[in-house]
């Protein structure tokens, strides 16, 4: 199975590709797609929904798995990365229903296996578990790459975490 790992952001938005064949994953691709704040909110999000899109139809990827968004501060942020995050949905409901999502605390559980992890723990597993020399770069990215290993991880139970 190929999964798209998605970490939703308006400036960088993190994406990873792997394959899995229930046993063991495999690094496919990774990079981030990225906007800046000289363009107006609507050129990004055109930016960002015509770069999931090629994703896509790069990758061709057989279920897709989101990052939940957390926000404790920027609620006007907070708001914007939501669009982003809603645009990248859209773009990919249009090639599959096969979406889910899994928060912060559940893509830590499944990496390393304690959900209070911090980024850098994540990093590390991400690179042992796929047996790369380098963590994904930059953080987003990784970040996307550990979605898409937590969905992998979640077997035949992966239907309770499918964005309804």
């Amino acid at each position: 199975m190929r999964i798209l790992g998605i970490d939703p952001g308006l400036a960088t938005m993190g994406w990873g590709v792997i394959e899995s064949n229930g046993y063991k994953e495999k690094l496919i691709q990774y990079g981030a797609v990225i906007t800046y704040p000289r363009d107006r909110f609507p050129t990004r999000l055109a930016s960002i929904e015509r770069n999931v899109k090629a994703l896509i139809e790069t990758f061709k990827p057989d279920e897709i798995a989101f990052e939940e968004l957390f926000f404790s501060k920027n609620i006007t942020t907070g708001i914007q990365v939501a669009g982003a995050r809603g645009v990248a949905l859209a773009a990919c409901q249009a090639y599959t229903d096969k979406l889910y999502e899994y928060t912060p605390m559940q893509i830590k559980q499944a990496v390393v296996g304690y959900g209070g992890a911090d980024k850098h723990q994540v990093q590390m597993m991400v690179r042992m578990l796929l047996g790369i020399k380098e963590i994904p770069k930059p953080d987003d990215a990784a970040d996307a790459v550990a979605c898409a290993i937590t969905h992998a991880h979640a077997g035949a139970g992966r239907e309770q975490f499918r964005i309804k």
